[in-house]
């Protein structure tokens, strides 16, 4: 039986399982001003006027100012000169101040009211009438597109040279905070693997999952969780309907929590019973692949390289090539900060320079459809001395948790 796997329960693992938060520290109010003046900085590099900083991660990065997107416009407008205004429905204008950590004037429309001809106004109140205006890459097109109509003497541009700009290469702080996600997330990744046992189904893993990142701290749970059997862990990202667990099966699990609003993303894939020998090949192809893409993270290096040497690996094991199944079908690996998938990204095509500070999810999965799959996630990040795992990889198939290592 494969070590650190079943013969335990829910209400055991829980009761082993403790807060792991109690000496977090948020991002300051001095780092969110750092921000601004960095972005400020590349804005008139960039020769972009004003950045619009759409509700979600972009506005929350800069701002502190944690607000959910909706059909209705909020956001923040942030000059080249380092003037930051917000943009909301008068009727959570109140709310809002609730909420704002760096403080700025709160322009508010009545909902009978267009809040893309008080963007423009807010603009010319800035002292930009005319010129180029970054708009947040995530915001939907019902906001670009209003702003442009509203506004065509403006040229607008993707705001991503600034937002990227600044995220892609995370402080300190943002490290430590990723650092003690993913310590938690491998904790309950250990307890879920010991609540299996034959005949239980995803969703009561799942429900486990959730429990479980709540004891450690995480105050949503589970950001997200895939967890699949057998067959069904050859799909990426799951099936309509998961099959129950049976002996000897691969296990795929697949979760995060935030903390902070920063994200863990951690796989295990491992074998509930005794790993046969196409189960351990495939497992062993997966890990050396793993540590291919990690020798191939230096510095100054471009991010495709680190697919393109997960991927070589595999080819000259009969994968592929390229993205074709069976094989390694997705991207090796994503940035990951306070979005779980964000740029740069380790796929053949991103030609960005790997640079100190980025963090990346590592994970060049085997897919073999109609037999099973095998993910390893870890994540690293870019030190000066090089690539630096946030957790460890697993350790072998019998013993994927390095219990007995």
């Amino acid at each position: 039986m494969t070590i650190g796997v079943g013969g335990s329960n829910a209400a055991q693992e829980l009761k082993r399982l403790s807060n792991m938060t109690a000496d977090i520290r948020p991002i300051s109010e001095a780092e969110y001003r750092t921000r601004i003046e960095k972005a400020v900085s590349l804005m008139q590099a960039e020769g972009i006027n004003a950045v619009y900083l759409n509700a979600g991660t972009n506005l929350y990065y800069f701002t502190g100012t944690r607000w959910g997107v909706s059909e209705r416009m909020v956001g923040a407008i942030l000059s080249d000169q380092g003037e930051l205004q917000y943009i909301a429905p008068h009727f959570e204008i109140d709310t809002l101040n609730g909420y704002m950590l760096i403080e700025g004037k709160v322009n508010g429309w009545h909902e009978h009211e267009s809040p893309y001809a008080l963007f423009g106004e807010v603009l010319a109140e800035m002292g930009i009438t005319e010129g180029v205006i970054g708009l947040d890459e995530s915001c939907a097109f019902f906001i670009s597109d209003g702003v442009a109509r509203a506004h065509p003497q403006h040229t607008y541009v993707n705001a991503k040279a600034v937002t990227a700009g600044c995220r892609s290469c995370k402080s300190p702080s943002e490290l430590a905070l990723l650092q003690r996600a993913k310590d938690m997330t491998l904790e309950v990744h250990k307890s879920a693997a010991r609540i299996l046992r034959e005949g239980i189904s995803t969703g009561e893993v799942t429900a486990f999952i959730d429990e479980a990142h709540h004891a450690v701290g995480a105050a949503g749970g589970s950001y997200f969780c895939i967890v699949l059997f057998g067959e069904d862990t050859a799909y990426p990202h799951g099936v309509k309907n998961p099959k129950p667990l049976e002996a000897n099966e691969v296990v795929l699990i697949d979760t995060g929590c935030q903390l902070e609003g920063y994200n863990s993303d951690i796989t295990r894939t491992y074998v509930f019973g005794d790993p046969d020998k196409r189960q351990r090949e495939i497992w062993d192809y997966e890990k050396a692949s793993q540590a291919e893409a990690f020798v191939a993270a230096q510095l100054g290096q471009p991010c495709g390289a680190v697919d393109d040497a997960a991927r070589n690996f595999l080819v000259d094991k009969g994968f592929g090539p390229g993205y074709q199944s069976p094989g390694l079908v997705h991207r090796t690996g994503h940035g990951i900060g306070l979005d779980i998938h964000e740029w740069p990204y380790l796929v053949s095509s991103d030609k960005t320079p790997l640079e100190v500070g980025m963090c990346f999810s590592n994970e060049p999965m085997i897919s073999i459809p109609g037999e099973f799959g095998v993910r390893l996630e870890d994540h690293f990040y870019m030190t000066e001395d090089g690539p630096r795992w946030f957790t460890e990889p697993s350790y072998s198939i019998d013993d994927p948790f390095g219990l007995e290592a």
